[in-house]
């Protein structure tokens, strides 16, 4: 029986819960999906209007459907969440379990700083942050173009090593690694998670670019 649910492995502070869930469990966007994924948690997850940017909210005061593609909290049983089918999920927890946050990293978001205002919003020294790097496509199958190449060249030109030619003006973009170099940068270095492959992994998860449908996991995670 394929798992519904993935648990980060991850050392994560206690009184840090997340999951993220998997095409078994079933499509994040319809409402019975959202109703049996409320039973596994404290509260109702603040879901975002996302769209690829680089905005950051409180999930504790912001309203349901805020346009964003993160959030944090720094109380109990306050649930970020942030949908994904090839773009990257990124999860935040502060190690002495006072704060947490959920990004959406697709390409444009993760080159236009996604990663960097949220840990900024969560007010914690990045020294004390670890992250897990949820399910998305990987380095063998994500194929851009120069464009995209260029937008993270153009911030970080040693990022070029996340980027292997393919065919002309094409390269295989590892996003996890662009991920880790931007954490590095802000003195995030206990990263976990990365190894997934949403594309190439069927059975598991939706991939936008390979069904080219609507469907979305969802990674969550709060303070309990």
């Amino acid at each position: 029986m394929r798992a519904e649910l993935i648990h980060p492995d991850w050392p994560a502070p206690q009184g840090v819960r997340a999951l993220v869930t998997t095409r078994a469990f079933g499509d994040m966007k319809s409402a019975a999906s959202r109703a049996r994924l409320r039973a596994q948690l404290p509260a109702d997850p603040l879901w975002l209007k996302q769209v690829h940017g680089v905005r950051v909210v409180d999930a504790a005061t912001a309203a349901l459907g805020v346009e964003a593609d993160a959030s944090f909290a720094s109380r109990g049983n306050v649930v970020c969440a942030v949908m994904a089918a090839d773009c990257m999920p990124v999860l935040l927890a502060d190690e002495r379990g006072e704060a947490v946050a959920a990004a959406h990293a697709g390409w444009r978001g993760l080159s236009a700083g996604v990663i960097e205002a949220t840990v900024a919003a969560m007010g914690v020294p990045a020294a004390r942050l670890q992250a897990w790097l949820g399910p998305a496509i990987g380095p063998m199958a994500y194929e851009i173009g120069a464009e995209v190449r260029e937008a993270f060249l153009a911030k970080d030109a040693d990022a070029a090593s996340a980027f292997v030619p393919t065919r002309p003006g094409h390269w295989n973009a590892d996003l996890y690694a662009i991920a880790r170099r931007r954490l590095a940068s802000l003195g995030v270095v206990r990263v976990s998670g990365g190894g997934y492959c949403t594309y190439t992994d069927k059975e598991r998860f939706y991939s936008f670019r390979r069904d080219q449908a609507a469907e979305r996991m969802a990674a969550l995670i709060w303070l309990a």
